[in-house]
């Protein structure tokens, strides 16, 4: 006879953490509150205890630790508190009733698993009644179309497409998760002036080498090798063309392609530069002719 799974095992996600950042011109990520709240009261309704809001509050990070090239420095993920720290409604308080909505619902939801009715095709009830005779219930309608309306326990209840309802007392509506009570708010952007802010400027000098060279195979993390103290960090590699090859005899000469991440790249043919492109794709045509 084999051990009984736990909760926690029973629900575990299987799949690896997919991590996306913002890139400068790129999709700002967003989610609607009602979707979000389906998502996790269906989670709840199904037996599920712990949460985690990925993000719940954003944030910024500021200078190079943005995660990489052209990555932009927000990282707010259309949070319900924004990397400002202020409340993004309504997504903020939407959630903040569901929440309200499923504390209600505590003492059922602890007690017993869920018991599943059928409501309609796509329609179904997570029915909690514990022995002492709390009970809770949430309601479910998975068509993303059209409204439905159910009979649950001697009552119609409508509802809307994709949503769910929560009963705490398996017989009146709290909530529905695609019913937005939460006050709506848009963030405005406001000019100040200059003088509260102190500027200062940097210049460095990106081709001086100080002795610090060294060889080695393959990228390098470039903050962890600049310790943050530059904000360039060079790689040089060299080509060495043998006087016998054939290209050299028939005029027919090789072409140079540089497929790279980096800002710059500066080629140089007999110690003399021979261009400087600052794209991601580099062509060089005749570059190994000397």
């Amino acid at each position: 006879m084999g051990a009984e799974r736990s909760p926690i095992q029973r629900f575990k996600i299987k799949r690896p953490l997919e991590i996306v950042y913002t890139e400068f011109g790129g999709a700002v990520p967003y989610r609607p509150a009602e979707d979000l709240a389906f998502s996790v009261a269906r989670f709840i309704q199904k037996g599920g205890s712990y949460v985690n809001y990925y993000m719940y509050h954003g944030g910024t990070n500021f200078g190079r630790t943005s995660g990489g090239p052209f990555i932009a420095t927000s990282y707010d993920y259309d949070a319900p508190l924004d990397e400002f720290g202020l409340l993004r409604q309504p997504k903020w308080g939407h959630l903040k009733d569901l929440h309200r909505a499923i504390k209600l619902c505590e003492p059922a939801l602890v007690s017993v698993e869920p018991i599943v009715m059928s409501l309609g095709p796509k329609q179904e009830a997570h029915v909690f009644q514990s022995k002492q005779g709390t009970c809770a219930a949430f309601l479910a309608n998975y068509d993303t179309e059209y409204f439905a309306k159910v009979w649950f326990r001697n009552m119609h209840y409508n509802l809307p497409p994709w949503s769910i309802s929560i009963l705490p007392d398996c017989k009146n509506t709290v909530y529905n998760t695609a019913r937005v009570g939460a006050q709506s708010s848009q963030m405005k952007m406001t000019p100040v002036s200059a003088n509260g802010f102190s500027w200062e400027a940097y210049t460095e000098d990106g081709g001086a080498f100080d002795g610090s060279a060294f060889s080695t195979v393959g990228l390098l993390e470039q903050i962890n090798i600049t310790r943050d103290v530059s904000d360039y960090l060079w790689y040089m590699t060299d080509v060495y063309i043998d006087p016998n090859e054939e290209f050299l005899k028939t005029g027919q000469y090789p072409v140079l392609k540089v497929l790279s991440a980096g800002h710059a790249l500066h080629v140089f043919v007999n110690g003399k530069l021979s261009g400087v492109l600052p794209k991601s794709t580099v062509t060089c045509y005749h570059c190994l002719s000397g």
